[in-house]
Formats: structure tokens, sequence, C-alpha cells
């Protein structure tokens, strides 16, 4: 949508500055022309009159206070306990693509433990040459790599198959993180085990287990072990924070977030997949008819608008809108993202903010006008393998209304005339 002369539309620049006529409520945003002198610019400020902090006042930076609402939450009635629980990031005030990691999701079987450094141990064992134990210091010897992976929960959305639960997209969609991790990729570390006492390696496994007291396991297939696995100390350019595994956690890109096992402890090469509490009782996928799938690690293209939604409603009034949100494929690159602002009857094409990146988020923007007519948005990716993210209905033809794991369906908000927004089933 463009706002030049030749449609004999005003320019953006013209609407901003109040050269244009403007809807109800853009007055408090400061669109209109000012009716008089504005005192934030022609009076001197507090701020201006005194001295700031110093430079020390905050050794390690923090969020000014006027952003204190932007913090992950939980929602208390979803779990009995904290302790094993979990949090959402608030993707809804964020924009980019990289999550910081003080408010990336929590997700925990036990309570986030403290591992010093200096106590840590990795032990490769198993199928192997010569079983190893690497301290700390160990790992950062070898040969680093560094890069951006999106991990979520395989449970992210779950609440939402048997309709409309959670009022914002940080409740819905929101455990998930992206962040760029540097480490030591899985597979220089069994090549330094050895892996010729596995034998043909096509059918083999590698079993990974974490420190805390759940010891949370899971069998990986020798291939994707080999693959892209990475061996994590570092995210975003700093030390992991505690609730994310700290001092190494273990990143399987693209497969559901259960999978990178925190506090990595253990590396175990096997001949098959352990079958630990992780891989039978759950992650696993409850069909109407009563049976499930297995090894469903791949989380499928998905995509989900965090503005405008219930969390993050239109305050500015009538005019410019950015409708913005995130897109993700565990398979692959996203290659095109479509909105649709009447429940998916038309679509337009969003614009990618950058080129999607294989197993990252992807944002997206799709610039246009609102003049406080009701809508139904959605959003709905495609990834490089032409998969296209399928309705809630699409989903439930094949997979029932059983499972909480793997929902990656299209989300609706309703957005009202006065700019608010609901979660609503439109499939």
């Amino acid at each position: 949508m463009t706002f030049g002369f030749k449609d004999k539309k005003p320019s953006r620049r013209q609407f901003l500055s109040g050269a244009a006529a403007v809807g109800a409520g853009a007055v408090a945003a400061g669109a209109a022309r000012a009716a008089g002198p504005d005192p934030l610019i022609t009076e001197v400020q507090e701020w201006a009159t005194i001295t700031g902090e110093g430079v020390d006042a905050t050794p390690y930076g923090l969020p000014i206070k006027y952003e204190a609402d932007v913090v992950r939450r939980n929602v208390p009635w979803l779990t009995a306990d904290p302790i094993s629980s979990i949090n959402f990031t608030p993707i809804h005030a964020l924009d980019g693509t990289i999550t910081p990691q003080g408010c990336a999701f929590e997700r925990h079987h036990s309570g986030a433990i403290e591992l010093r450094k200096r106590d840590y141990r990795l032990m490769i064992n198993g199928l192997v040459d010569t079983p190893l134990v690497f301290t700390y210091e160990d790992l950062e010897r070898f040969p680093r790599e560094n890069h951006v992976y999106f991990c979520e929960c395989a449970a992210n959305t779950g609440m939402e198959w048997a309709g409309a639960q959670l009022n914002g997209a940080q409740f819905t969609h929101g455990m998930i993180h992206n962040m760029e991790y540097s480490g030591v990729t899985l597979r220089t570390l069994l090549e330094e085990a050895g892996l010729d006492a596995a034998g043909d390696l096509k059918d083999k496994w590698v079993y990974v287990e974490g420190a805390d007291a759940s010891s949370n396991g899971r069998s990986i297939p020798m291939e994707k072990a080999l693959d892209d696995c990475l061996v994590a100390f570092k995210a975003n350019g700093e030390a992991l924070r505690k609730e994310h595994g700290y001092p190494v956690r273990l990143c399987v890109p693209g497969w559901e977030g259960n999978m990178w096992v925190k506090w990595l402890r253990r590396i175990e090469v096997t001949d098959q997949a352990v079958q630990s509490r992780e891989e039978t009782s759950k992650y696993t996928d409850t069909l109407a008819d009563g049976t499930s799938r297995k090894w469903t690690w791949a989380m499928d293209a998905k995509s989900v608008v965090t503005s405008p939604s219930p969390q993050s409603p239109i305050k500015h009034g009538h005019g410019p809108l950015v409708i913005t949100g995130l897109a993700w494929s565990g398979r692959g690159a996203i290659k095109r993202v479509d909105v649709s602002k009447d429940g998916g009857k038309t679509w337009e094409t969003a614009r990618l903010a950058a080129p999607g990146e294989k197993m990252a988020l992807t944002r997206f923007y799709l610039d246009t006008e609102w003049n406080g007519e009701e809508m139904l948005l959605q959003s709905r990716a495609m990834d490089e393998t032409g998969y296209v993210q399928p309705t809630k209905t699409q989903l439930r033809e094949v997979r029932g209304e059983n499972s909480i794991y793997h929902n990656n369906c299209i989300q609706t908000w309703w957005v009202q005339p006065n700019g608010e927004a609901e979660n609503v089933e439109v499939s």
C-alpha cells in the first residue's frame, strides 16, 4: 500500500506531520497538527537540567524501568508446581528476531540448577573407541561455531487444539526463543571419541542426558547428531543463563525443545533408541483413535502475528499500521509469509525483514492502513520444502484433538474497532 500523490492519498510523511486529516485517537499519539506549542519541545525538561547516572551505575546493563512490562510470564494453572513448569517469551513486545536471554522462555522438569564451570564434566561413552570426559575448559579448546537457531517447546500452542484458550501471543506462541549460539559441534566431540567401534552408523543413536534431578534424556538418530547439533556454552555472545542450562547445553536445530538437553552431562552412543520417559509417555502425539505418533522431532512451519494482538492492541488511531509477526520452520528456511485481514478469505504477501535462514526465526511485516474496521488477522508461513502452514481444521482432520504437541495451525486475532484484539477461532 502506497500513500503518494499518484493515487490521491496523503503520504505517510504528510500523515504523521498532521498535514492530512486523521482519525480519532491519533491526537493522543502525537500524529495530528499541534493546536499550540508543545511544552515537551518548548520548555526545558527536568532530565535536561540535571546530570544522569554515571557509567558504573549498572555494571551489567538492565532494561530501563519504563520497559518493566516486557518480561516472561507463566500461567499458574497449567502445571501443578513452578519447579516443573514453563513460562513464555514476551514475543508481542519484541521486534527483530533475536531473543534477549533475559526474555527467553524457560522449561524445567525439576527446576534450574546452579552448576559451576569448574565442577562441570561431560562424559562420552557407549559404542565409542575411547570413552572420554571433558571439562568446560576442554570444550573451549575445540574449533568453535556460531549459529542462530530457534528453540520451540513441542507444547507451544498446545492449549489451542480444542479452541481459542489463551488471550495473547505470549501465551499461545511464546514457548519459543531465537538466539545466536556458540559452541562445538556434536560431531567434533563424537569424532574425538572415535566411532569405529559403533560399526555401521546408519542404525546408531546418541542418547543425551542432563545433570539436573530429572535426568532429562532423549535419543537422537546418529544422522542428526552428526549433522548440525551443537554443544553450546554461549548465547547471544555471553554465557548461558542458569535457566538455559549454564554452563553447557545441547542445541538440536529445528527439533522440539525437549531434545535441547540443558546442563548436558552425558552422551552415549547406542545401537537403539533408549525409549526414555521423555520419548514414550511424554512428547508423543496421541491421535483421535488413541494411537500415538512417535519420533515427531521436527517442528513444522508455523507463524503468528505478534502485533496487533491481544497484548499489543492498536493505540495510535486510524491511518498507517504495521502488522508484524514471526515465522519459522524446523525443516528449513521460511520463503514466504502471507497475511489475511479477513479470516483467510483473501491474502497479501508480507515483506520479510531478511531472507529466511534455516532453523531460525524470520520477521515479517505488512505495511497497511487501518481506519477502524474489524479485522480477523491471520498469518500463513511457507518454507523452502514447499510446506504450507495448515488451518486448525486441516490439522484436526489428520490429528484429532487429543494431542498437546506440534500444533502449528494458523492463529486468528479478532481486531475490534477500538483497536483491541482477542483470540478467536476461524478455521
